[in-house]
């Protein structure tokens, strides 16, 4: 008898997918999600290469095939080589999961610790970093799709970029122009290439380790009385990057926190 998760496992069939950030956190659970599933895994990581190879050896036991590459997703140049690598190593890439961000805890009323730097280093990453990754692996993808293959990015955006709140100021303005970069690339890359963003509550992850009073506090109330979990997110990343009808969508799992 064919189950569901058959006929889940045959959309992953011979897939190829680069995950950025994905030593740790949502990035890890979306590798094992995708390999549990059957796809092939080029796992990134900047700088937590003790994570990342942990994370390869869990989809290694299972059975799994996957690579990891370093690179900082804010240098183009190491963007590019890294999905050259990718595409060598897995003989080409159908999805790119945007996941590499990164934060920074400043109370929103303290504009005053909101330096040049931060704004620098948060956009040179979770805004410019992902349009760097996106520019590098359309080609491949288009590719793809000459051989009728289903071709999607996924960036990761926030509740932040939604409602103006978050760790910090600059963060939750980051996110607000992944959302829209998606919808820009979306235009861009269609009919070739699908992309989508999910923007996500508050996730029980390390970025929250010491702030988790923080964390519920601008969660404010939920609904479903509960904040959400890495593999929440990537059950739902998966997902979406295989629906064929969507598009330049925004899709937030908050528990219901902006009902």
């Amino acid at each position: 008898m064919i189950t569901w998760k058959d006929k889940r496992k045959d959309k992953w069939k011979d897939k190829a997918v680069l995950v950025t950030g994905g030593g740790t956190g949502v990035g890890r659970a979306v590798c094992i999600k995708l390999a549990e599933y059957g796809a092939a895994i080029a796992l990134n990581y900047a700088n937590s290469g003790k994570e990342a190879r942990e994370t390869a050896s869990i989809i290694e036991a299972m059975g799994g095939s996957v690579i990891t590459l370093q690179a900082d997703v804010s240098d183009d140049y190491a963007v590019r080589k890294m999905v050259r690598e990718a595409e060598s190593a897995l003989g080409a890439i159908h999805y790119l999961v945007n996941n590499a961000g990164i934060t920074k805890q400043i109370d929103l009323s303290d504009m005053e610790s909101v330096t040049d730097e931060v704004w620098d280093h948060l956009f040179s990453v979770n805004v410019k970093g992902m349009f760097y990754c996106a520019r590098a692996v359309a080609p491949i993808m288009k590719k793809q799709k000459g051989k009728q293959e289903d071709c999607a990015i996924l960036n990761m955006g926030s509740i932040a970029g939604i409602t103006g709140t978050g760790s910090s100021l600059p963060y939750a303005v980051s996110k607000g122009a992944v959302h829209c970069l998606t919808k820009s690339l979306a235009h861009v890359l269609a009919p070739d290439i699908r992309v989508n963003c999910i923007a996500p509550a508050a996730i029980s992850t390390r970025w929250w380790e010491g702030e988790e009073e923080k964390m519920y506090r601008l969660s404010g109330k939920l609904p479903l009385q509960r904040i959400s979990t890495p593999e929440d997110i990537a059950e739902l990343v998966c997902s979406i990057l295989v629906q064929s009808s969507m598009t330049g969508q925004i899709i937030s799992p908050n528990n219901g926190m902006v009902i």
